[in-house]
């Protein structure tokens, strides 16, 4: 597929991507993506997060595909008996949270898990860093099996964020056109 014919929904994690991070750069020099806007960046309510997501889907006139980063990526998951996931072409998810380690912080992002285990019923990919502080590389490969996602290893880059240096990200601009040329419209 290419950009043009999807619908790119940029799903950001706790306190939302500024200004440096990929996501926003991604945002904007694609024509067809657009972010799923929180109503509280800084203390995410699953719910509410789950129910805009919801909403974005829904409104969408073109297949999906979903940039997920951090808690979005939770987002995603947790939305996943709420929406029409045929409309889904792919969803590319980068440095998922351990939202089961105790030791997470702040404690309430807790309540956007335990991740469902089931097989994505659309293809994706999720790169994963080996020094990520919110979740280790072993969670992430265990969760990518479980998901059916193929698994990009991102090497020691911290949380794939601007400020692990991650703000232009030319890498992974590589790896989602990639991903991107292999899908097809659902």
């Amino acid at each position: 597929m290419k950009a043009s014919e999807t619908e790119i929904l940029i799903v950001p994690g706790y306190t939302n991507s500024g200004p440096d991070h990929w996501q926003t750069r991604w945002q904007s020099r694609l024509a067809s993506a657009r972010r799923v806007e929180q109503a509280e960046w800084a203390k995410p309510v699953r719910e509410d997060w789950v129910a805009r997501l919801v909403e974005e889907i829904n409104a969408a006139t073109k297949p999906v595909v979903i940039v997920a980063h951090s808690l979005g990526v939770s987002t995603v998951v947790q939305a996943l008996p709420h929406f029409d996931t045929s409309k889904v072409a792919g969803a590319f998810l980068v440095a998922p949270p351990d939202v089961a380690n105790e030791k997470i912080r702040p404690k309430h992002l807790m309540t956007f898990g335990p991740y469902p285990r089931d097989p994505l019923p659309f293809p994706s990919l999720m790169v994963a860093s080996r020094n990520d502080p919110f979740s280790t590389y072993e969670h992430a490969d265990d969760i990518a099996n479980a998901w059916g996602s193929m698994l990009v290893d991102a090497g020691e880059s911290g949380h794939i964020n601007a400020e692990s240096g991650h703000g232009p990200w030319p890498e992974g601009t590589m790896v989602f056109a990639q991903f991107l040329s292999r899908l097809k419209a659902p």
